[in-house]
């Protein structure tokens, strides 16, 4: 990680303890990577995931690939260089959702795999949860719920992950969704029951 060129700072642990906010919320704070190709279902499940932890008195938030351009990275481009500092930037705002104990929820492309180890390094160790939102690019250019793929195709967009740019699958990641064979419903299941059997949320009785 390179130092910030600001000087003269310090970083300041606050009064209020991770511990102690984790305990007030009853449950873990972490940084749940959703990665897949634009049409894969990231959105959709990040949405249903945060739904049933809010019914489960859970503070979760999403992150949105295309709310996050809105604002705090409305100056980047899709460069290799520029998704980089997305995904950077983006995980920086993470760790902090997770320190204040928060599921935080992050639906992003995020197609280069470095870019995505650099993330879960920033974090301690448990704290990132990459779940890998499986579908084959013929099956997201058939949903092409934003018109993306079809765009791309006709030469409109040069850049279009899967098309003019490479995304790389996770290699080891602690969750797969295969939105392929399995339904909305079940691709919630699969993650809430993640999430209770590793102990980051309670189990519903």
């Amino acid at each position: 990680m390179q130092p910030p060129k600001s000087g003269n700072i310090t970083w300041h642990a606050g009064a209020v303890t991770r511990a102690a906010r984790e305990a007030a919320r009853g449950h873990r704070g972490a940084t749940l990577w959703l990665t897949g190709l634009s049409g894969s279902g990231k959105s959709t499940l990040t949405v249903a995931v945060e739904q049933a932890l809010l019914a489960r008195g859970c503070v979760a938030y999403v992150l949105d690939g295309d709310n996050v351009r809105y604002g705090l990275n409305r100056d980047l481009g899709f460069s290799p260089e520029e998704r980089r500092e997305n995904i950077r930037r983006i995980g920086e705002v993470a760790k902090l959702f997770t320190d204040a104990g928060v599921l935080v929820l992050c639906a992003f492309i995020s197609p280069y795999r470095e870019d995505r180890d650099a993330v879960r390094k920033s974090l301690s160790p448990g704290d990132f949860i990459e779940v890998y939102v499986k579908a084959s690019l013929e099956a997201c250019e058939s949903r092409d719920p934003k018109g993306l793929y079809r765009k791309a195709r006709a030469g409109g967009i040069a850049d279009m992950t899967g098309i003019g740019s490479p995304y790389e699958p996770p290699e080891k990641p602690e969750l797969v969704v295969d939105t392929e064979l399995h339904t909305p419903a079940e691709s919630l299941a699969r993650v809430l029951n993640f999430l209770e059997k590793t102990g980051y949320i309670q189990h519903r009785t």
